[in-house]
């Protein structure tokens, strides 16, 4: 072993041990509560306040350690949960999603794209499918991952390649897609409740980073691929061998796919004919506008339907529902899944409640804001510096939106008063967060990939996939970040009604 992967290794034994000395996120959340209760009570006792750059009043930390605190916490802490724009949302998209992913259909989706991939386009396609299961939950690592290396195999290339490209796109390219899914409405849930510590009725929409992910679903596929064949590859020469073990689809199956194909151009001419009249259902009903149109704050509803009406059809056909409480099973299974996010997301509610009522939230804000403005930053060097931060927060803390629900009330504030959108924070946030999932031994599926790799390397541990993730994870920080800051010099929205600076159309 050379000196330089003895260096790596130390280092990646460090992070790991520094990392499993973190508590649960729930359990990290928990402890904030109490050190923001604590701390209300101190920056109280010493009056620590700041003046409101907007209408110029004296913002004071409010102490949440004595009876008008206890009141309001024992008052609001169902509703603080309740309402707390992540929860609903997100369980409306699960369950759809869940329909379709119980039916077979997510799975038989997957298996079609890659199988009938030209030679020359494998790992693109590979890597562009693993960028699309996003919306899939958990189909892409139990499905695509040892599927691509099957794939791999089969055409005499390394199945630890294929491995590598599939694992590439699912997890690194988490937050790339050409569909609005669960993320985007967990993320804009936390962001709207950030930004309204400062701005009340601010809106981040779940559509607010979709042209940018639009975009980035192509960039990442683009980049993995050539990183794939420019750098893993060569690491992995194979014999050439040929192994068999990827399963064509059935007729039944494609006779399903069909008629779901048939459906889902059915689905989008009925969204165009409320669409594009100006007289459209889905327009605003006063305005006749779209960026604030039902269509827009139905988003995630109308993905969930068309998932579950999907789901159900393909079931139906395939012969995969054969009884009606089939259909009601996949929302069941899909909402058991969310039972620890539920509870994460309990006492994040109650940290962030807890957060905007001490003011602390808006007096660290209006602090940083005046730190940034007199280090006289661009934005593209503001928001490439925070998609660091979030880089190397997510080497020690797995959860997305765990950490987000835990940074977002400090910087979108403290950007958002520097002139960022909360849309713009978010999206830097995410470019971080994503391209470093696949490097962290702490991401949950870490360990998964490596069980798979040993099916073909016994020797493989932990030092050969971050070996091997490592120049993705560099290359997608970089071409992500050239992306946003080509985004930020052309002025291009983020969304529908979502610009980079606030005052330049937001939706809200």
């Amino acid at each position: 072993m050379t000196a330089q992967s003895l260096l790596l290794n130390r280092f990646l034994t460090r992070i790991e041990v520094i990392g499993n000395r973190l508590p649960h996120p729930t359990l990290l959340f928990i402890y904030l509560c109490g050190f923001i209760l604590a701390l209300s009570w101190l920056c109280a006792w010493l009056g620590v306040g700041a003046l409101h750059p907007v209408n110029g009043n004296t913002v004071s930390a409010v102490n949440l350690l004595n009876a008008e605190g206890l009141q309001r916490i024992l008052a609001n802490t169902v509703t603080n949960f309740t309402q707390f724009a992540p929860v609903g949302t997100v369980l409306v998209a699960i369950m759809g999603i869940g329909v379709a992913e119980h039916s077979g259909l997510l799975g038989a989706v997957l298996r079609a794209t890659v199988i009938k991939a030209p030679a020359k386009l494998l790992t693109f396609t590979i890597v562009l499918a693993g960028v699309l299961s996003s919306l899939a939950a958990d189909t892409g690592y139990v499905v695509l991952i040892p599927l691509a290396a099957m794939i791999f195999a089969a055409v005499g290339r390394s199945p630890v390649v294929g491995i590598a490209a599939a694992f590439a796109g699912v997890s690194g390219g988490y937050s790339a897609n050409l569909l609005i899914g669960p993320l985007d409405a967990i993320l804009a849930g936390i962001s709207t409740e950030a930004a309204r510590l400062v701005e009340p009725g601010y809106e981040v929409s779940a559509a607010g980073n979709y042209y940018f992910i639009l975009a980035s679903t192509f960039m990442i596929a683009a980049v993995g691929t050539w990183v794939t064949e420019r750098w893993i590859e060569p690491r992995f020469p194979h014999d050439g061998t040929n192994a068999s073990g990827v399963e064509a689809l059935k007729p039944y199956e494609k006779r399903a796919l069909k008629l779901v194909g048939a459906f889902s151009l059915v689905f989008v001419g009925l969204l165009l004919w409320g669409l594009i009249p100006e007289t459209g259902a889905l327009r605003h009903p006063e305005t006749g506008s779209i960026l604030r149109s039902p269509f827009i704050k139905g988003i995630v509803t109308i993905i969930a339907v068309y998932a579950a009406l999907a789901g159900l059809l393909y079931g139906k056909v395939s012969g995969n529902f054969r009884r009606g409480q089939d259909f009601v099973l996949g929302m069941e299974k899909s909402m058991a899944t969310m039972a620890s996010y539920l509870v994460l997301m309990f006492f994040a509610a109650q940290f962030v409640s807890y957060f905007g009522w001490s003011q602390l939230g808006i007096i660290a804000a209006i602090n940083g804001a005046e730190v940034l403005q007199q280090l006289q930053l661009n934005t593209a060097s503001l928001l490439v510096g925070f998609v660091l931060l979030a880089a190397m927060i997510n080497l020690l803390v797995g959860s997305a939106s765990a950490k987000w629900a835990l940074i977002a009330p400090v910087f979108v504030p403290m950007l958002l008063l520097t002139g960022i959108s909360p849309e713009a924070t978010q999206v830097a946030y995410r470019i971080g967060d994503s391209a470093t999932n696949i490097i962290t031994p702490l991401m949950p599926y870490f360990g998964v990939v490596v069980a798979f790799v040993q099916q073909y390397d016994k020797q493989a541990g932990i030092g050969t996939i971050v070996a091997a993730m490592l120049p993705y994870s560099v290359m997608f920080i970089v071409a992500w970040s050239l992306l946003l800051m080509a985004w930020i010099l052309l002025g291009l929205p983020l969304g529908p009604g979502a610009e980079i600076f606030v005052g330049s159309g937001q939706a809200s």
